[in-house]
């Protein structure tokens, strides 16, 4: 079967764009033949896939002519949306925030599905490999909630499992020892606000960002909390975490299963958690897979590669 679309000149510049990868990423995924010449797209393939080829070219022509880009990365999500039956607008169209002319926005099916829990949830968990926007997402909803007066303050935290959590035996001021373990958390900030604004935030307390063992002894009012690389945290650590939250908060734990850094007769807190906490009402967990992978397309595949090492092997973590 053939089927040929005429698509728009700003259509046909985006999927001809940086090395013909929007091409590459549709014949990847959908199996089938494209020639783009001029405005003319031709697809051609069995009916089958010709058909789910022209449906998910379809509505990357609407996605281009209501002002989004598009790439690689998106054939993927708006093919996945397709699947699923989902709102393909409703997911590219949610902007969490916007700074300097970037927008941050869900990607993805299940990064919407992450956003809206974390918007209709006291307690959300998201858990999945890197590269997937778990802790960026929930970052850009807390500078937002700042912004919108929603909260008071943002505290940011990890677990500094490489120092055992005792950070007394680091050299150096606070800053400098914990700045290894917590950089991720500043670059990402700074992607998202002006350096003297979030300078500021940090002088006043607004914005803080500190290891989980700084966590103990506290109730955090009227704050947006996030806990990165959660899988590194013991039960009683994520315990100790979840039961910090205060009136007027919201919390986001983050983590990846597959990567926990502890000993291996050490059980992770994130893992046993969901058995604890699944049934209980104004808590998420949201699962993301390699296909929420957002960053460069080998990214995905080795994640799954490992994935793969760890079950044939046996060394995968028991979930």
């Amino acid at each position: 079967m053939q089927d040929v679309v005429s698509v728009p000149n700003e259509v046909a510049a985006e999927l001809a764009g940086v090395g013909d990868g929007v091409l590459d990423s549709l014949r990847s995924r959908l199996q089938c033949t494209l020639r783009l010449r001029g405005n003319q797209l031709t697809i051609e393939g069995d009916d089958q896939r010709v058909a789910a080829a022209r449906a998910v070219v379809d509505e990357l022509v609407e996605l281009v002519e209501g002002g989004h880009e598009i790439g690689p990365d998106t054939v993927g999500a708006v093919a996945a949306a397709l699947d699923q039956a989902e709102d393909i607008r409703g997911v590219f169209d949610d902007v969490v925030w916007r700074h300097r002319g970037k927008k941050i926005a869900p990607k993805t099916v299940t990064q919407k599905r992450y956003v809206d829990s974390i918007r209709n949830c006291t307690v959300t968990f998201g858990i999945g490999p890197a590269g997937t926007g778990k802790t960026y997402l929930a970052m850009a909803l807390a500078v937002a909630a700042l912004s919108e007066k929603q909260v008071a303050r943002i505290i940011l935290t990890r677990p500094a499992v490489e120092a055992g959590e005792r950070l007394g035996f680091l050299p150096g001021d606070i800053l400098a020892k914990v700045d290894p373990y917590l950089r991720p958390l500043f670059d990402a900030l700074y992607d998202m606000l002006d350096a003297d604004r979030l300078s500021a935030h940090m002088e006043r307390g607004v914005i803080e960002v500190a290891p989980l063992a700084f966590m103990r002894g506290r109730t955090l009012n009227d704050s947006f909390i996030i806990l990165d690389e959660a899988q590194n945290t013991s039960p009683e650590q994520m315990q100790m975490f979840l039961t910090r939250l205060g009136f007027g908060s919201k919390v986001v734990i983050t983590g990846d299963v597959t990567q926990v850094d502890l000993p291996r007769d050490q059980a992770s807190g994130l893992i046993q958690v969901r058995d604890i906490l699944g049934s209980i009402d104004g808590i998420a967990f949201v699962e993301f897979t390699h296909q929420d992978v957002v960053r460069h397309k080998l990214v995905q595949r080795i994640v799954e590669a490992y994935k793969l090492h760890a079950e044939e092997t046996g060394t995968a973590r028991r979930r």
